[in-house]
């Protein structure tokens, strides 16, 4: 296995002998295996991109005569993480038949929908338009991949003749074409025009090869992809300078993190024209090298060649003509700069809708960018979530890849556009687009819910993540921090969350918060301020250290936090909501509770000005009163629950049925009820209303605002 390793220097070289050997007989295992490995190596395909299929006998289950069967990566899976389930099933002989159906390729969309008449396994995954290019082909295992190194040979003027010379014709080559039926068909030519080939490669789109077993395909999928890597890598630099050489040198790692912070929130603004998005922020060393140079200007434009890659990534990018040193601290002076590129760009979009679209073209989608490039810092895409925008970034740095190959050995081809626009508005595409969920209440929106570790602050996190949001986590305590990204991690995935140390007492830390969610997710839409504690004590025992705490963490604390975010949220100019999370003392006054229930006060009134002042920005300030909330809550550690107790007369045991048994419904309040609460602010019912509080105490009517 070593000497096998060390074979490869340009793909990594997986598999383990005595692993696959537990799956010796069950080809379909083998299958998913091979798959994994070939999809944990993002040189060899990218996220969701790519088909691995096996062809085996099994018992037809009305017959029980043994038939041939093909298990293939079903519709919008990804072979990295393919399990059974994953996996479409077909006879092979009924889908080879349909070729006595086929009308033509004017009419070789409807054989997708006659792919169900060749279904073996009725709970398996649908079909992709891959199917036919698998089927038709008469190896037991096959790998369809979009490695970068094969695609820059393929996108590459000479792509075909570079691929003759450099495998001798062991690799036969098949001219660009939309992925469907007739390809299939294309590819099984080629195959019987050229016997004995190891492989084929599809103009602009990608690679298949093959083998008799898992382990015969996997290699020659590994060998025919290290020999077009090492091909590149001896070109790289011969021809002329890479992308033509450096034009400007990148900023430093804290200067770009920081424009990109300061510049990001704008972006989304003018991206989010016609819905909320969600970015996504890259300085990897291949996009700089490519947004630094002097052939940017001349590729840039020519968009992607791959159709996995363009379909993420859109026809072209926009690039900023802003300079990496450029004073970005006037937002005003930014848009104006600005606008009149996204104006442009939209134009841009929408004549090409125009020129391209057939009579049957679905309507126009959103004309603003995916992918934003700014020499010397980095690049920024925006889509529906953070999932979406990360991976359009790593798809146009595979697109990057593939420039850079292809010009190292010929010249870069892209798609041409009437081509990239089948593919983007193919119907097959739409049909598959309107198949998705429908969107959460909080997709596309950005929430930043301070002391959001534990208590009142990670379940309102939790609800907004749940309605599609992304959030912000934070806390002041490090360890609790680390405890509630370890569970975000686990239940939600790394694309719902971002997170930050914040104490709310300090100015530099809120301001540094804010640009994390900013260089994370692109801004923020949903600010709640919910950092807080307690102080239970007689005003004769209260000291100026108490009292300088709770106003600074509580009243100072939300005035900062409120400050920065009106800041975010002018920028991006799409409005937004800021909730306050006070409480019940603000309006009832009770014993030993001087300095809590001011402050408490003082945030409900700053609220009501903050509202007054922000409604023309549309940004809605609404609050949240509760009451005795002890779940998971710091407040009530210490000497609080013993100063409450006191207060009452009751044990410190006794306070949660103290306060149910005081309300009007008898209920103990949950932080789930408050983050229900406050999703009722923002799931885009009450959208129009601003200045409100919403008790959420189980009813006491000392607190009754009217």
């Amino acid at each position: 296995m070593s000497d096998e390793k060390d074979r490869f220097k340009h793909v990594n070289y997986l598999w383990d002998k005595a692993e696959a050997d537990k799956l010796e007989g069950d080809e379909v295992g083998l299958l998913i295996y091979r798959s994994n490995l070939l999809g944990a190596d993002l040189r060899l395909t990218n996220y969701g991109g790519g088909n691995t299929s096996c062809k085996a006998i099994a018992a037809d289950p009305l017959s029980g005569d043994p038939v041939e069967i093909m298990w293939i990566k079903g519709s919008g899976g990804d072979i990295g993480t393919l399990k059974r389930n994953g996996l479409a099933a077909l006879y092979v002989e009924r889908l080879r038949e349909l070729r006595k159906v086929y009308r033509g390729i004017a009419h070789e969309d409807e054989m997708v929908e006659l792919f169900n008449h060749c279904i073996y396994d009725l709970d398996s995954r649908a079909p992709s338009i891959d199917t036919p290019l698998h089927g038709f082909l008469p190896f037991k295992h096959i790998d369809h991949l979009h490695p970068d190194a094969a695609i820059a040979i393929a996108a590459a003027k000479d792509g075909k003749k570079i691929t003759e010379e450099l495998f001798q014709g062991q690799i036969g080559w098949v001219d660009w074409q939309k992925p469907g039926f007739d390809l299939g068909l294309q590819l099984k030519q080629c195959l019987d025009e050229n016997p004995g080939i190891r492989g084929i490669m599809l103009g602009s789109h990608g690679l298949f090869t093959w083998g008799d077993t898992a382990y015969e395909s996997y290699v020659n999928t590994l060998e025919v992809v290290e020999k077009c890597a090492a091909y590149l890598e001896e070109n790289f630099g011969k021809k002329s300078p890479v992308f033509g050489g450096q034009r400007i040198s990148s900023a430093s790692l804290e200067q770009r993190r920081n424009q990109a912070a300061v510049l990001a929130p704008v972006l989304r603004g003018f991206c989010s024209s016609e819905r909320h998005m969600i970015g996504h922020f890259s300085d990897d060393a291949r996009v700089l090298e490519f947004i630094n140079s002097h052939d940017l200007e001349r590729l840039a434009p020519l968009g992607t060649s791959c159709p996995d890659h363009f379909l993420r990534t859109k026809i072209s990018p926009l690039v900023l003509e802003l300079e990496p040193d450029e004073d970005l601290r006037d937002t005003e002076a930014v848009k104006n700069k600005l606008k009149g590129a996204f104006e442009a760009y939209r134009e841009m979009y929408r004549t090409y809708y125009q020129t391209c679209k057939q009579e049957n073209s679905p309507a126009i989608r959103d004309a603003n960018p995916v992918i934003l490039l700014y020499p010397g810092i980095g690049l920024f895409s925006f889509a529906k979530d953070k999932q979406t925008a990360r991976v359009a970034a790593e798809f146009y740095t595979n697109a990057i890849n593939v420039m850079k190959g292809a010009e190292a050995i010929s010249n870069y081809t892209a798609l041409p556009r009437q081509e990239a626009f089948n593919i983007e508005y193919w119907l097959l595409e739409e049909a598959k687009l309107q198949r998705m969920p429908k969107p959460k209440a909080l997709s596309g929106k950005i929430a930043l819910v301070t002391g959001s570790a534990g208590g009142i602050g990670k379940a309102i996190a939790k609800k907004f993540v749940e309605e599609g949001a992304v959030v912000l986590i934070n806390d002041n305590d490090a360890a609790r921090l680390e405890q509630a990204v370890a569970e975000f991690s686990a239940n939600y995935g790394k694309d719902a969350f971002a997170s930050a140390l914040l104490d709310v007492t300090s100015q530099a830390a809120i301001t540094q918060a804010f640009a994390e969610s900013a260089i994370a997710f692109g801004g923020v839409d949903i600010v709640v301020n919910c950092a807080g504690l307690s102080i239970s004590k007689p005003i004769e025992e209260h000291t100026d250290k108490d009292w300088d705490l709770l106003y600074d963490v509580l009243v100072k604390g939300q005035f900062n936090v409120t400050k920065e975010t009106v800041l975010m949220m002018r920028k991006q100019g799409t409005g937004g909501d800021i909730i306050n999370i006070v409480s019940k003392n603000a309006l009832v006054s009770g014993p030993n509770n001087a300095g809590y229930g001011s402050a408490k006060a003082a945030q409900l009134h700053l609220s009501r000005l903050n509202a007054a002042e922000l409604g023309a920005d549309q940004i809605r300030v609404n609050v949240v009163n509760p009451d005795a909330v002890i779940s998971d809550s710091k407040i009530w550690e210490g000497d609080w629950a013993a100063g409450r107790a006191k207060a009452y007369g009751v044990k410190v045991e006794d306070l949660p049925a103290f306060y149910a048994k005081r309300t009007l419904l008898n209920q103990i309040i949950l932080p789930e009820d408050i983050a229900n609460a406050c999703f009722v602010f923002v799931g885009g019912q009450l959208n129009k209303s601003t200045g409100n509080v919403l008790n959420i105490d189980g009813g006491v009517a000392m607190a009754f605002v009217r």
